[in-house]
């Protein structure tokens, strides 16, 4: 469990598992730790490059982690060629950005199946989230 985020909760809130929906859940927990910075209100986050299916459900999980909402307005989906997320938090905060390794990428690259999704999906969740972004 990632900071009182199961695996089932966030199933339920998007439907299906995948691992762009918990690379999302890890981005926004890691930032939150590194900006010291508290979930729901005075975050703002942007997201480059995810705008299609599979990449745009990494969107859910930054939404769960980091409470960042549309209906706030205060997370922003922007076209890119690659993932990028950017945070802010409140005033006086530093800003963070995230991008995920190429390692990575390649891993995502070669996922085919449902299942391969899903069992990738486990094995990020259970990664140490520095291994998977710069």
């Amino acid at each position: 469990m990632k900071s009182g985020i199961t695996l089932k909760e966030a199933i339920k809130f998007h439907g299906h598992l995948g691992p762009y929906l918990v690379l999302g859940i890890l981005a926004g927990l890691l930032a939150l730790k590194k900006l010291r910075c508290k979930k729901y209100f005075g975050l703002k986050v942007i997201v480059q490059g995810a705008l299609k299916k599979p990449k745009s459900c990494l969107i859910d999980g930054l939404q769960l982690s980091t409470g960042a909402t549309y209906g706030k307005g205060n997370i922003r989906k922007l076209d890119g060629r690659e993932i990028k997320i950017d945070f802010r938090g409140p005033a006086g905060y530093k800003k963070v950005t995230l991008k995920l390794r190429k390692a990575l990428i390649q891993r995502l690259e070669k996922t085919q199946t449902h299942k391969d999704s899903e069992l990738l999906a486990k094995q990020l969740y259970n990664t140490d989230p520095l291994k998977l972004f710069i």
